[in-house]
């Protein structure tokens, strides 16, 4: 069987003996060492702990340029070869994926380097190049699929062929893509740099 519980607002027996009904700084003056005043750093000296108290980190530097560059080549040589192989896989062009190029590019530029002006300029022009390349690779992809070449011989061996080709069937929508993929880019690295 279990031991009967007194009521909780009854005094326990150990507190009984002490001062003041149980607490333990009744009999104490305010201002005497261990009486609580409600501030818990009131009896400390400066220095006790340490000295002063820690700073916060500083925040990073998000107006780095070069760092911001150097981001947004690699983002763009990445989202090319990403946008290439999706194209060549499927045979055709997509305008969504040199949007997400662009956003790729211009994100990454304005979250490393910050809000220097010159990034979201910087990220348009690499997200021209990133799409052109997406594009040409896709047409190697496509050229080495349908004629049992090797990627590699098509893109590096026959570049020349490559560009004429692209040249020559590019039209419109081809620009539009190209144009559309700097737009978000731009606009991509503004918003990540708020």
């Amino acid at each position: 069987m279990s031991q009967p519980v007194p009521p909780s607002n009854q005094p326990q027996p150990p507190y009984d003996a002490q001062p003041g009904g149980g607490n333990p700084f009744a009999d104490q003056q305010p201002g005497q060492p261990g009486v609580p005043t409600g501030n818990p750093f009131a009896g400390q000296q400066p220095g006790q702990f340490g000295g002063v108290p820690f700073a916060p980190a500083p925040a990073p530097t998000r107006n780095n340029i070069g760092l911001g560059v150097a981001t947004a080549v690699a983002a763009a040589i990445v989202a090319a070869i990403l946008y290439g192989v999706i194209a060549g896989a499927i045979e055709r062009e997509v305008g969504y994926i040199a949007v997400g190029v662009g956003l790729l590019v211009g994100f990454a530029a304005g979250k490393v380097g910050g809000s220097n002006p010159v990034l979201p300029i910087v990220s348009a022009v690499l997200s021209l190049g990133a799409v052109y390349l997406g594009q040409l690779i896709g047409m190697a992809v496509i050229v080495s699929d349908k004629f049992s070449v090797s990627f590699t011989d098509v893109f590096f061996d026959k570049f020349g062929v490559l560009t004429d080709a692209w040249s020559e069937s590019a039209d419109f929508k081809t620009y539009l893509f190209i144009a559309i993929g700097a737009f978000a880019a731009y606009g991509g690295a503004r918003k990540a740099s708020a």
